[in-house]
């Protein structure tokens, strides 16, 4: 679909059936000069050549000229162009066990590292948003194409409390629907799967965790709530499944990746588990992230296409009158 950003000089191409009516009349008037004198150009064959070739070049030439006059209404052209486009939610689990150093030099650290390379690969197209989450979640950062504002927020991270995935995955649902979204106290499980938060198809959660939850909502209800508005969790395991032993305040405590949970979550949202047993899996794992490809329409301006085709056939016209006609036109 063609559109102008200058739609009065389309007024201008009045003036080619002007030329044309123009040519046809000197036409006209050289023929019946020609009957009048007596004038053949040639016999047979060779006349009904030259006669059907002498208005090939002022045709090309009223196409040109057509071209030019349309270039300067500044035509537009609507072209499907493809790109990656969407939300990302980077949710970070902050809990104590994120101190852990089953991956070096510390799971959190390990996180966002990663999650730095990965925010600087993005296109302008993808928004990031920054989620935290222990007992309770915080939406760091809403959804921005503004990178360094992602990497501030991923630097500002703490670990602290315990792990809450339900409140992770709805505090990332609410970044994503631009509203405040917390579990109400007591809410049942047909409340939570009767929620409807509206459709983002284009949505992606990147759950950064070990899996270890201690909440009192179940995640997979939270999932089903995710699945429901189209966004997809990754959720991408962090640290060995044997775990690692943890010291804090003067205690030593186990903990454990929960990879089975996290299977779960990324099945019930149609996304994927991803594993990372060091940092440097951690960042080939975000490289296997499927962020949608989507086309759209956009608007490009095409004048100077049509003025360089206009300009080729002026040259086509020319050099076809030159070899036929042994003149310049």
């Amino acid at each position: 679909m063609i559109s102008f950003a200058w739609p009065p000089m389309l007024l201008s191409l009045l003036i080619v059936p002007l030329l044309v009516t123009a040519y046809l009349h000197l036409v006209r008037r050289r023929s019946a000069a020609a009957a009048q004198f007596g004038l053949q150009v040639t016999e047979g064959r060779s006349r009904g050549r030259l006669l059907s070739r002498r208005h090939v070049p002022p045709l090309i030439f009223a196409v040109a000229i057509a071209l030019l006059l349309l270039s300067l209404a500044r035509p537009n052209v609507v072209m499907a162009i493809p790109h990656l486009e969407g939300t990302v939610i980077l949710a970070f689990d902050v809990s104590t066990s994120m101190k852990a150093d089953d991956l070096k030099p510390s799971r959190m650290e390990a996180a966002k590292q990663a999650a730095t390379a990965f925010v600087r690969k993005q296109p302008s197209t993808v928004k990031i948003g920054v989620v935290a989450f222990s007992d309770n979640a915080f939406v760091m950062l809403q959804p921005t194409d503004v990178q360094q504002d992602v990497l501030t927020a991923i630097d500002r991270l703490s670990v602290q409390g315990g792990t809450s995935l339900s409140e992770g995955m709805f505090a990332s649902l609410g970044a994503i629907a631009g509203k405040a979204l917390t579990i109400p106290e007591g809410v049942s499980e047909e409340d939570l799967l009767s929620l409807d938060i509206g459709y983002f198809g284009s949505a992606v959660i990147v759950m950064l965790s070990d899996g270890e939850h201690t909440s009192r909502v179940n995640p997979l209800d939270v999932a089903e709530v995710a699945a429901n508005a189209g966004v997809r969790v990754f959720p991408i395991g962090l640290g060995r499944p044997e775990g690692a032993i943890l010291t804090v305040d003067g205690y030593q405590i186990a903990t454990a990746l929960n990879e089975p949970l996290l299977k779960e979550i990324a099945d019930a949202t149609d996304g994927v588990y991803l594993r990372a047993e060091d940092e440097e899996q951690l960042v080939d794992t975000y490289k296997r992230i499927d962020l949608k490809l989507t086309t759209s329409g956009e608007a490009t301006e095409v004048t100077s296409v049509f003025a360089g085709v206009a300009m080729l056939l002026l040259v086509v016209g020319s050099m076809l009158t030159v070899q036929w006609f042994g003149r310049v036109p």
